[in-house]
């Protein structure tokens, strides 16, 4: 299937205001980090914060997190945010940005953005060693 076909089919680009809807509305997807032999890709809840920042808590478990340790290493990642309804209902977007922790003075922010976010029922797991958080800030994004 060529790209003629497909925007023959009724696919179309997002404009900023879809792109917007969705990502206030949606609350998961996959985040992609650069590691060394393949990207790491682990699903994720996040936030959002209206602008051009994501948020996300990390559930730290274990003596190690390689999500926390890859997002420290990073100079770029992908955050992917996509519906599958029906074969004839679906939509995605690919954001690039930075990833950062969030230091002490800025999880007011995080919070606030997460108010929509969708929620695993782990915070009650055992043995959680801790939560950080961070912030993806969006560089570039296509739907």
């Amino acid at each position: 299937m060529s790209i003629a076909d497909i925007r023959e089919s009724g696919v179309a680009r997002m404009d900023e205001e879809e792109i917007e809807q969705h990502l206030l509305e949606k609350g998961t997807g996959i985040l992609a980090l650069p590691a060394e032999e393949a990207p790491y890709a682990v699903p994720m809840s996040f936030g959002y914060d209206g602008d051009s920042r994501l948020y996300f808590a990390y559930l730290l478990f274990g003596t190690q997190s390689e999500k926390a340790t890859l997002s420290q290493r990073a100079e770029t990642a992908r955050f992917l945010v996509y519906s599958g309804e029906s074969m004839h209902d679906w939509w995605s977007l690919l954001l690039t940005g930075t990833i950062e922790q969030v230091p002490e003075d800025g999880w007011d922010e995080l919070q606030e953005a997460m108010r929509n976010a969708w929620h695993p029922d782990l915070f009650a797991a055992n043995p959680m060693r801790g939560l950080e958080g961070y912030r993806f800030e969006i560089t570039d994004r296509t739907g």
